[in-house]
């Protein structure tokens, strides 16, 4: 399989139909790192009526399962979480994948869900930005004493680090300018999101390179990808009922399929990425949610090799 662009996978993780399929999820983690997908990703959804298993846990299973494809979040909902906790679950994360770890990190768009977690949504920037400053800290010091709005610590040690130095890659996940202008000093990628259209992501790339520019850091510095939701079928019909039953599970939206994903013959799948890939996008992820493990195959064989 080859490639101008990085191919990613998106890693089975919720169901519309049926139960929790260990062996099939096994299966494709296994033939996405034999096919030579450079990296597997999960997304963060704790609350909602679809079966979706929690993001950091299964990447510690498919890190067990795997040897060297990477292993990435798009995206967690860091101000949801204790950063002490996280910061912990995902130093040891990476020291059993071996040093595979990218982190992907937001706020979410349903600022509804935070008194949830017994938390108000109103702080929900400065938390995220706290909680940030003290993982990196807890990653790269060999103490810490921190002195924040909402953690407080004094001569708090974290071992191990990361095995990855000064820590995982970290990744944006985010829409709105703000949120663009506080990642520059940290970001080394920007994730966009599948439930975004091509025109969207194009609109966002251009902002990010733009506030990159102001701020004199280079472009390039920061590299672009995007989860497209995808599906290869000969019968186009067939393919987007199958994605809008996704959709309507895991979104609530099933009209959201036909604005955001890709599906259709190998032709149309592979004209819906190149869209994809001219709005910006560096790494695809390809995130199949039918026939998983066929799809894999596909596009392997058929899709990747035109892109």
């Amino acid at each position: 399989m080859t490639s101008r662009v990085r191919v990613a996978v998106g890693i089975p993780q919720a169901w519309t139909t049926g139960g929790i399929d260990r062996p099939h999820m096994r299966r494709f983690l296994e033939r996405a790192e034999a096919l030579g997908f450079e990296s597997a990703w999960v997304v963060e959804q704790v609350l909602g009526a679809t079966p979706s298993l929690e993001p950091v846990e299964l990447l510690s299973w498919a890190a067990a399962l795997t040897s060297r494809i990477r292993l990435g979040t798009a995206v967690l909902l860091t101000p949801l979480r204790s950063p002490v906790h996280l910061a912990k679950s995902l130093a040891t994360l990476d020291q059993l994948s071996g040093g595979r770890l990218d982190i992907g990190i937001g706020l979410g768009g349903n600022p509804k869900i935070y008194p949830a977690f017994g938390i108000s949504a109103e702080r929900r920037v400065a938390r995220f930005n706290e909680g940030l400053r003290l993982m990196q800290a807890l990653w790269t010091e060999p103490q810490v004493t921190f002195a924040g709005e909402f953690w407080q610590l004094e001569n708090a040690a974290l071992e191990p680090k990361p095995l990855q130095r000064p820590h995982p890659p970290l990744w944006v996940g985010a829409h709105h300018p703000e949120a663009f202008r506080r990642s520059i000093p940290w970001a080394k990628g920007f994730m966009g999101a599948g439930s975004a259209t091509t025109a969207t992501f194009a609109k966002e790339v251009a902002l990010l390179r733009k506030l990159l520019a102001e701020a004199r850091r280079d472009p390039a510095s920061i590299e672009i990808g995007k989860r497209v939701y995808v599906g290869v079928d000969r019968d186009r019909d067939r393919a987007g009922r199958r994605m809008a039953e996704y959709f309507g599970g895991f979104y609530g939206r099933a009209e959201l399929a036909a604005e955001v994903s890709v599906w259709g013959s190998v032709d149309q799948v592979v004209a819906g990425l190149r869209e994809v890939t001219a709005a910006g996008a560096e790494l695809v992820m390809l995130n199949p949610v039918f026939d998983e493990v066929e799809q894999l195959e596909v596009l392997a064989a058929e899709v990747v090799p035109r892109l």
